[in-house]
């Protein structure tokens, strides 16, 4: 049984279960299916990692303070985030993954990192 090219339908020469001719048709055949249907998830990964690469930067340690203009000044989505976790006192902290912030009086944030 001859097979064919799932992109551009010339003869697939190879294992039984090969489904491209080419590296080429497997790439644009898998770029074609997830173009929009990918692109919400794309554009949502790339601000969390914007967002994780700004508190990363401000934050090298354990624990700084900085403010909310601060963080907006460097393009943070405050929008954006993957966890909020609450503390037994009450006090909710927002995660992008192990880093997070503590919102604090007079537009003060506390940024802090999870034990690893």
């Amino acid at each position: 049984m001859e097979k064919t090219c799932l992109e551009c339908g010339e003869k697939v020469i190879g294992r039984s279960d090969k489904k491209f001719c080419s590296d080429y048709c497997r790439n644009a055949y898998n770029n074609k299916l997830n173009k929009d249907t990918k692109n919400l998830i794309r554009n949502v990964n790339n601000r969390l990692r914007k967002n994780y690469r700004i508190l990363d930067q401000i934050n090298p340690g354990d624990k700084v303070k900085t403010t909310r203009k601060r963080l907006l000044d460097e393009g943070f989505d405050f929008d954006h985030l993957t966890s909020v976790y609450t503390t037994k006192k009450g006090s909710t902290y927002y995660f992008i993954y192990d880093l997070g912030y503590l919102p604090l009086e007079n537009d003060f944030i506390m940024i802090v990192r999870r034990e690893r």
